[in-house]
């Protein structure tokens, strides 16, 4: 018998997490679809292009987007753009047959959490899953540096408008506490184990932070970090 997925719910008790897949095979989304929900997964919607996929995960609310990038009608990266931001959205794992650099950094910049290749093995996936839910950047192997070093690249170009007024909010100790760990690499439970505090601490605390700072996603949130050298 599976062993069932949980979160937290709004009570504080446990829920399924929620997951929509997306892709335009269906063979293959079918087969996705499938062994989430053989592990444990609540499979709330599934979509086949770009527009269904904005539209079917804006009234399904899933946790997490398991989402491919060659998508008829609208890209992955768009539909990565119009559901992730500061608030309620879904965190978003690619899923691609494409390992090109461009492609990685793209989605990246487009506010997904983490980026997986389709040579993934069914184990590596339900894992990846499973992490980003818990808001781990998640990557397929030799990735990851790839995509710090983009953040660092990044921070030594022009900070954003909003970065330069001279009313930036200040942060909490706290906060400033998570920025630093988030700057380092460390995913939402390795904070909340560092910290001794729940992922859904962490997870508030990030979310309070991209508020006040007017930011969009973890590239712009690292990104003012680098700046501000809290990643030493």
């Amino acid at each position: 018998m599976a062993t069932e997925e949980r979160r937290s719910g709004p009570d504080g008790g446990a829920a399924p997490v929620r997951v929509m897949v997306v892709d335009d095979h269906p063979m293959w989304r079918e087969a996705v679809a499938r062994d989430l929900a053989e592990a444990g997964f609540e499979v709330v919607a599934t979509a086949g292009d770009g527009e269904q996929a904005v539209r079917r995960a804006r009234a399904a609310a899933p946790d997490v987007l398991v989402l491919d990038l060659n998508l008829p009608d609208k890209p992955g990266v768009e539909v990565c753009r119009e559901l992730v931001g500061p608030g309620a959205a879904p965190r978003v794992l690619v899923l691609s047959a494409s390992g090109e650099h461009s492609d990685v950094l793209e989605a990246v910049k487009s506010g997904a959490t983490g980026y997986l290749v389709k040579s993934a093995g069914p184990r590596e996936l339900l894992d990846a899953v499973r992490r980003t839910a818990l808001g781990d950047p998640v990557f397929t192997p030799g990735l990851a540096g790839l995509v710090l070093g983009e953040y660092r690249r990044l921070a030594a170009g022009p900070a954003p408008a909003a970065e330069q007024g001279p009313d930036v909010p200040k942060l909490t100790d706290r906060e400033t506490e998570v920025l630093r760990l988030v700057a380092k690499g460390l995913g939402y439970k390795q904070i909340a184990e560092r910290l001794v505090i729940s992922h859904r601490t962490v997870q508030n605390h990030v979310q309070n932070t991209l508020g006040k700072l007017q930011l969009h996603n973890r590239v712009e949130l690292v990104r003012y970090a680098i700046e501000r050298g809290l990643d030493d």
